[in-house]
């Protein structure tokens, strides 16, 4: 017997030339090309002022209404002092942009956007191996947010995507996280260490910082964290049930946070926790362009580029950029 899925409530509103109607959905269970159709979804995203931090608060953007909103910023997370196993992952972003304006590839997205010329690079941020890199990380997307820009941010192993959270959330409510990723990061506690990670899905949803957390090819579920993921309403995809043709539908705000070794080592390779029996890069691509919105910011962690094989992964991860960065700008 299948696993019954978790209940959920959204509200789309569908344009036809013929038929307009608003429709709730409560929960689905069919592989629909939802991302075929031509859907604008409804969120409201009023200005209100930051609940969660002690630190001057700006009023919360409403990324639904200015275009202006959509300016894609690129910066650089080379932090990997919260990983387990294997350190390398600081060393990905240069690795990353080698690959993304390396002239093999055009810049061009797969919907027709030339994502080189609307993305502005600000680099790589200057962090320490000490729990300060959190807040300078926190306070670097604080600023990109403020300016009503959306950021991309390159890993740097997973427990940076809690420093970015943090800022992204001073200003965006009910945002909905679709994390990718082999492993749910949702220990309490790992190797002594609460913000390892491994840890940092924990505290973004003890913090309740955001309004769903929605996790896609999880394959490594341990007892304790099953046992966080119900405590928490994580909404789980794991790869059983993505094969089967389960799906999760979200809506906007969404932030985008994907860990490399979600995608299967046959085409990512370079990760320090590689796991069999993982997605294929065409269904992360067409999971991105199924992305209602407004798609508000993404992280792309994990590449250790001592792991990687002819650049691979960071092929990869380049190709990523390119299509979330137009996912963004679309939405």
């Amino acid at each position: 017997m299948e696993e019954p899925l978790v209940p959920f409530a959204v509200s789309i509103r569908r344009f036809h030339s013929a038929f307009p109607f608003a429709v709730s959905i409560r929960c689905f269970h069919w592989p629909f090309p939802f991302a075929a159709l031509p859907f604008a979804v409804s969120t409201d995203l009023s200005t209100r002022v930051d609940s969660h931090s002690s630190k001057a608060a700006h009023p919360r953007i409403n990324y639904g209404c200015d275009v202006t909103h959509r300016t894609p910023v690129l910066l650089g997370l080379g932090y990997d002092a919260s990983a387990s196993f294997l350190r390398g992952a600081a060393l990905a972003p240069p690795a990353i942009r080698k690959s993304l304006y390396s002239p093999a590839s055009n810049g061009w997205s797969e919907s027709g956007i030339d994502v080189l010329e609307a993305l502005t690079d600000n680099g790589d941020l200057d962090l320490p191996e000490t729990p300060e890199a959190r807040e300078m990380i926190e306070h670097a997307v604080d600023e990109i947010v403020a300016r009503g820009e959306r950021p991309v941010l390159l890993g740097g192993d997973h427990s940076v995507t809690y420093g970015i959270v943090r800022g992204l959330t001073r200003h965006v409510r009910d945002v909905t996280v679709v994390q990718i990723d082999a492993h749910p990061d949702l220990y309490d506690v790992f190797d002594g260490d609460r913000f390892s990670h491994a840890c940092q899905f924990a505290r973004i949803m003890e913090e309740g910082l955001v309004r769903r957390l929605c996790q896609v090819g999880i394959r490594t579920f341990t007892g304790h964290q099953r046992d966080q993921a119900t405590r928490f309403g994580v909404e789980v995809v794991d790869m059983p049930r993505w094969s089967r043709g389960d799906r999760l539908m979200v809506s906007g705000p969404i932030y985008l946070s994907i860990d490399l070794d979600g995608i299967d080592p046959a085409f990512a390779p370079g990760v320090s926790h590689p796991e069999p029996g993982g997605l294929t890069v065409r269904e992360v691509l067409e999971l991105i362009r199924g992305l209602g919105g407004p798609v508000i910011g993404a992280d792309i962690v994990e590449l250790n580029p001592h792991c990687d094989v002819n650049d691979r992964t960071a092929g990869v991860a380049a190709k990523l950029v390119t299509e979330i960065t137009a996912r963004i700008m679309e939405t």
